[in-house]
């Protein structure tokens, strides 16, 4: 039984779990776009971007062939940016090359009221005209604010708003897990941002943060 000082955490997808969550990930965004020609997956920054990167990997190691690779950070899209502070740590932007006519999937790590993915979707629209925007995320906790609904989902869970969803990936983190902790428990990630909403600036180079309230 856990001690007042040690919540309780529950694991959702350990690491077997979660590389049999990506690939299956991986084969549902190449049947649902029938392929790979055109299609461009873009993760939201940070964990976002990882999944993005393995999902690409897996897709190549099916299909022969690999799908273009970017990075949205939305920090300065969010709605709630001003609740952030006067410096949001703002990271990298990177689309690759034109995407108008693309087949554009935006991956992230956590779906919850749907507000990061709203500023993706701001950001992503000055960049180009997809032909299609898709949504591929690893949880699915619930709790939407917004209407947006993911093509692709790992995991659905339905939790309170008094827990949180914590995704680690090796890359970031030295392991892979998927836990659910109260959200009074400090972050697996004590540098993780808090992501989402909604600002103008030069589309060169833009940002984004984690889904604190994707």
């Amino acid at each position: 039984m856990p001690s007042a000082s040690q919540p309780s955490t529950t694991t959702l997808l350990d690491t077997r779990a979660m590389d049999r969550t990506l690939r299956r990930m991986a084969d549902e965004i190449v049947e649902l776009h029938d392929g790979t020609e055109d299609l461009v997956l873009v993760g939201i920054q940070r964990r976002g971007v990882q999944l993005a990167s393995r999902i690409a990997r897996l897709i190549a190691e099916r299909e022969g062939e690999a799908p273009r690779l970017g990075a949205l950070d939305i920090t300065l899209y969010r709605d709630d940016l001003q609740t952030i502070g006067p410096r949001p740590v703002v990271g990298p932007t990177d689309i690759p090359g034109d995407i108008d006519g693309a087949r554009v999937v935006i991956v992230d790590d956590v779906l919850y009221t749907g507000r990061t993915v709203r500023a993706a979707l701001d950001e992503l629209a000055d960049f180009g005209r997809p032909a299609r925007i898709g949504l591929a995320v690893l949880i699915d906790r619930g709790g939407r604010e917004l209407p947006i609904h993911a093509d692709v989902v790992g995991k659905r869970v339905e939790l309170r708003r008094d827990q949180r969803v914590d995704v680690l990936v090796a890359e970031l983190d030295g392991a892979d897990s998927v836990v659910v902790v109260p959200k009074t428990a400090p972050p697996s990630d004590a540098g993780r941002a808090a992501g989402g909403g909604r600002s103008k600036k030069s589309p060169a180079r833009r940002s984004a943060a984690g889904e604190a309230s994707a």
